[in-house]
């Protein structure tokens, strides 16, 4: 038996062999997943080379054509229409006698529709004070909808920019009235940092949440949200916070050294100040981060696809830090642009909803830089106009908010357009706006 040869024993089992298997199996779908954004990106600009530059500019802002947008606004429009007519006493009684005259309720509703229409477009951009209006409103909504727009990128829901948004305030308010005797050139620029600052820290908890433990961002901030609107209205009643000669929750006034000057200094009616231009420098920063950085590369790649990101060596978990943090101080900015532009004191419910209007602002604009500001700027279009609306013609500002919803619903869904007018879906580019829930 021992002469017998002895059957050859099994080599020992690599044990790297079948981790390399399926390393290179990962980086052959993170390759692919790559391969296939830069044909879509191939294939948008091909298309692009054929479209004029107002189809172009409409398309980076919307993510659709022009042909699409236009259509969009003008169902709105038309919707909206039939809706201040239903409203109006004199437009249903002559709808009541209808087909005996009809033309006295057509004569009636054009008539209550384009006083409307007119006074919303006059109450927006019919004037220097109605565009400074339209501006003042525009500048928190700005900076809300970038606080949304950049965690959507990331693939992550920011509800929580109003808590971030109280957190900047709260803040620069306190720096802007805590500090003394110095020059605005020193003050200013320190109080509005406070608010950015403290705006990113409170996106930061809900980041490092998701990272770190797996909570979802959704459930996080809305909490979050609930601390801080509590916790501000608290801290307001303090002595640190409230004026000594007040025994109601309102705060000392910020130094107008903290202050941002008017545009038009010399007509002090208008409001229009500097956190305007901070806005949109900021709008220019993001975008720049978003669409030309490394790290904007990585905020990308993480929202469109984590596992094949984490396959290319990028780490999803500081990505989220990142861009929740990011969306923070962008909120925390517009709290700052509140209190040192415009209310130059803190109150209870100060933010008066700005936060959850960035929702809307960026949903509007597609989760895109551009798109963000021009969507901030229509819905401080339609808000200005809409209080105008009801000034001149005594339409109830809640319709204005439903013409809000409508342009927002069809330009949000672009489907829907080319579903009603049978329109070949030839956009120019698209975007993913959100992976919804769970994403």
């Amino acid at each position: 038996m021992s002469d017998q040869q002895q059957p050859p024993e099994p080599a020992p089992a690599d044990p790297d062999h079948g981790q390399g298997q399926v390393a290179v199996t990962e980086e052959e779908r993170a390759q692919a997943e790559i391969e296939a954004a830069k044909e879509r990106e191939a294939d948008a600009a091909a298309l692009a080379l054929d479209a004029n530059f107002s189809q172009r500019l409409v398309a980076a802002l919307t993510g659709t054509s022009v042909k699409v947008t236009v259509l969009a606004f003008l169902s709105a429009l038309a919707i909206g229409a039939g809706i201040i007519a239903l409203s109006e006493d004199t437009v249903r009684a002559a709808l009541s006698y209808f087909f005996a005259r009809p033309t006295d309720a057509v004569s009636a509703a054009i008539e209550v529709i384009g006083a409307a229409y007119l006074a919303l477009l006059q109450g927006s951009l019919g004037g220097i004070p109605q565009l400074s209006e339209t501006l003042v409103s525009s500048t928190p909504l700005i900076l809300t909808g970038l606080a949304v727009a950049v965690p959507l990128r990331a693939g992550l829901f920011n509800i929580g920019a109003e808590g971030q948004l109280v957190a900047g305030g709260m803040v620069a308010g306190l720096v802007g009235f805590g500090l003394t005797g110095l020059p605005m050139a020193v003050h200013l620029p320190v109080a509005l940092a406070a608010g950015i600052v403290a705006g990113g820290l409170y996106g930061f908890l809900p980041g490092l949440l998701k990272a770190r433990t797996g909570a979802h961002e959704v459930i996080s901030t809305i909490m979050l949200n609930n601390i801080g609107l509590l916790v501000s209205g608290y801290l307001i009643s303090t002595t640190l916070f409230r004026r000594p000669d007040r025994a109601d929750p309102i705060s000392r006034s910020v130094e107008d050294s903290a202050r941002f000057p008017r545009l038009i200094w010399w007509e002090p009616s208008l409001r229009v100040n500097a956190s305007l231009l901070v806005a949109l420098a900021l709008a220019v920063a993001i975008f720049w981060m978003v669409e030309r950085s490394t790290r904007g590369f990585e905020l990308n790649a993480v929202g469109l696809n984590p596992q094949a990101a984490t396959a290319a060596g990028m780490s999803p978990g500081n990505t989220v830090i990142l861009a929740m943090t990011t969306g923070g101080a962008m909120a925390g900015a517009a709290g700052a642009a509140i209190i040192l532009g415009l209310q130059y004191r803190l109150t209870i419910g100060f933010s008066a909803g700005l936060g959850f209007d960035g929702i809307t602002v960026a949903l509007l604009g597609r989760g895109r830089i551009g798109g963000t500001v021009a969507a901030g700027v229509l819905i401080g279009a339609l808000q200005a106009g809409g209080r105008n609306m009801q000034a001149q013609t005594g339409t109830s500002l809640e319709l204005a908010l439903v013409i809000q919803a409508l342009i927002i619903v069809f330009i949000a869904a672009p489907g829907l357009v080319r579903a009603i007018f049978r329109i070949k879906a030839d956009d120019l580019t698209t975007a993913q706006v959100s992976k919804g829930w769970g994403g």
